[in-house]
């Protein structure tokens, strides 16, 4: 009998790092790994998509597409590589024309791309569907990613008196993400041509009975491949590959020793042991994941500004001796996973975690059921503005606005906007003002139907309430206006995006694309002007002093960055006219007026990022 055998997909350079470092790994040190990649083994390398296109530019000055083009390079055709991606909203956070969807697929294709894993907030085919076909007629392999999420925990609601009396229970809200949910999502994608199927849990909220009872149907339910993805946040997520595993799991999502554990997904030499033990071919080398694992201690020690935990023990799986009583716990998590006894699978495992010093499950986020970003997120959010008192009250309203939304999985875009209005609710309360007196912009699109049609219907009122009407409205893809490409006079009248791929840059991201690319633009126009006057100097205008404010202001309420501004000095404005609109924490924010003034002097432009209690314009 032929000995059955795992793939694995490499998440270290994308998923890895955007999990542990906020995606802070510069190229010189991928440079310095993909020699020791290429012969690892991986059927698949993820290296590209998430947040990498976005925090490349806006933090690491660097190109996205250099990236993806020197790991294509460096890898010689031997793994694939991948890619992720929200479907028809790309990297963004706008539902784009297949036009934009087309351009952006090719030009990824071209530059290296094999596989493509898309996925939709929302869950919703229609964002999908047409992802799947492109990347198939362009020669790319398209994955469907199912977003794992649960229903939220509700409060028991009091039975009363002759509840009481007669035994009467309060109704149980229907389930609806159900293992029949998540199947029927994967055949519908694979009826759109998905040629893998992954089940993406991005929170590690898949307990390990659920992700066996998931992955078998899944494997008798479709015909492609299987591939499982978990994160360790809540402490399932060694426990939980085990089970895919003997549930005939056909890839499994990993990463090496220290780029794992903690909020990413589980090491890979902690389940090339789980393998050894099963008779099960794990395919990868792992003396070449022993090269790469010993250089890429280097480049964790080079994102210790970034780093917020401690670092593992080192291990060497062909070459370690476990110690006896540890060695036992991965034979008793076997024993426990094949007999469906969760209690000790997850003891043994974390028993396992800790001997090798991983961090212990976050119970916050467990308890909470929410991402470990989403909940980074809130936090920072309320640290800003000087709220954190309100963290608690905030998660506790997760639930209700998830459920006014129409019960949205927890996964990005969703899970920040969703966690942002709860931020937001939060801080009504507090000022005594109605829920949702301040809604986002997205969580307004999310409501009206811009982001498509979410697990369970919108209460049509509710939407009114938030989009000043009741009836749904999807984004229309026909008003989609591609951004300017404008000359810019002063670097010699050249184009702001000067060929496709930076077209695309800033069509997918235009705030941050603007900026990094003003400055590519900058770098050529001075290359000319030394190259044209070698010994110019270059003297600097004395700045004139600058006048004191005396008068009224308005201060940033939080920091980000300024998308648009809509004064000028000199302009009345009256109260509740929008000002203008800037992104913090990812959510786009219109900006009132809050009483009636005329522009005195306005310090802020577009691009700027901006701190919490900045003066962002002075009033006469």
């Amino acid at each position: 009998m032929e000995q059955r055998k795992l793939k694995i997909r490499d998440l270290t350079l994308r998923d890895g790092q955007q999990s542990l470092f906020a995606t802070r790994l510069p190229q010189a040190e991928i440079d310095k790994l993909l020699p020791y990649y290429e012969n690892a083994g991986f059927y698949i390398m993820e290296v590209w998509g998430g947040a990498i296109p976005d925090s490349v530019m806006r933090y690491l000055d660097e190109s996205p597409w250099d990236r993806l083009r020197i790991c294509s390079k460096a890898m010689k055709g031997k793994s694939l590589l991948s890619a992720l991606s929200r479907g028809r909203n790309l990297f963004g956070y706008v539902p784009y024309p297949d036009s934009v969807l087309k351009g952006f697929y090719k030009e990824a294709i071209a530059n290296g791309l094999n596989v493509m894993r898309i996925f939709d907030a929302l869950n919703d085919i229609n964002n999908v569907r047409e992802s799947i076909r492109l990347i198939n007629e362009l020669g790319g392999i398209a994955d469907g990613a199912v977003c794992y999420t649960v229903d939220p925990k509700t409060e028991p609601a009091p039975v009363g008196f002759f509840g009481r009396l007669f035994g009467k229970k309060p109704a149980e809200p229907e389930k609806i993400f159900t293992d029949e949910y998540f199947v029927s999502k994967a055949k519908e994608m694979e009826a759109c041509g998905a040629k893998i199927i992954t089940l993406k849990d991005m929170a590690g909220l898949v307990n390990p009975l659920r992700a066996a009872s998931i992955i078998s149907k899944l494997k008798a339910a479709v015909k492609v491949p299987v591939d499982f993805h978990t994160h360790c946040t809540p402490g399932y997520g060694l426990a939980s590959c085990l089970m895919a595993i003997l549930n005939g799991v056909d890839i499994l999502d990993t990463n090496i020793w220290w780029f794992a554990g903690g909020s990413a997904a589980p090491a890979i030499e902690l389940i090339y042991v789980f393998c050894q033990k099963l008779g099960i071919q794990l395919e990868a080398d792992m003396k070449a994941v022993g090269e790469i694992r010993e250089r890429l201690l280097d480049a964790r020690h080079s994102l210790k500004a970034f780093d917020l935990g401690k670092l593992p023990n080192a291990f060497d799986p062909l070459k370690d001796t476990l110690p006896a009583d540890v060695d036992a716990q991965f034979d008793r998590a076997i024993a426990a996973a094949k007999a469906g006894n969760e209690d000790e699978l997850l003891d043994a495992c974390h028993k396992i975690e800790e001997y090798f010093g991983f961090p212990k499950p976050n119970e916050i986020v467990k308890n909470a059921e929410v991402p470990g970003g989403m909940y980074s997120n809130m936090v920072a959010q309320l640290k800003a503005l000087g709220a954190s008192d309100l963290l608690e009250d905030a998660m506790k309203l997760i639930p209700m606005v998830r459920r006014d939304a129409g019960l949205v999985p927890l996964v990005t875009p969703t899970s920040q906007i969703v966690g942002s209005q709860a931020v937001s609710v939060a801080l009504d309360r507090k000022k005594g003002q109605p829920d949702y007196s301040n809604p986002s912009n997205q969580f307004i699109s999310l409501v009206k139907g811009e982001y498509g049609q979410t697990p369970v219907p919108v209460d049509p009122a509710f939407r009114e309430k938030i989009t000043g009407s009741p009836v749904e409205k999807p984004y229309d893809v026909n008003s989609y206006k591609k951004p300017e490409n404008p000359e810019l006079p002063e670097f010699g009248g050249a184009k702001l995006a000067s060929n496709t791929e930076e077209e695309l840059l800033l069509e997918l991201l235009p705030t941050v694309a603007n900026g990094f690319l003003r400055k590519r633009r900058a770098e050529e126009h001075q290359a000319k002007a030394a190259e044209a006057q070698p010994m110019a100097e270059v003297k600097e205008e004395p700045k004139e002093p600058q006048e004191p404010i005396t008068g009224p202001t308005f201060r940033a309420p939080m920091g980000g960055r300024i998308i648009s501004v809509n004064l000028k000095p000199g302009q009345p404005v009256k109260k509740g006219q929008l000002m203008f609109v800037y992104e913090a924490m990812k959510m786009e924010n219109d900006v009132m007026a809050e009483k009636d003034g005329v522009v005195k002097r306005i310090f802020m432009q577009p691009d700027q990022v901006v701190a919490t209690d900045d003066v962002l314009v002075e009033f006469e």
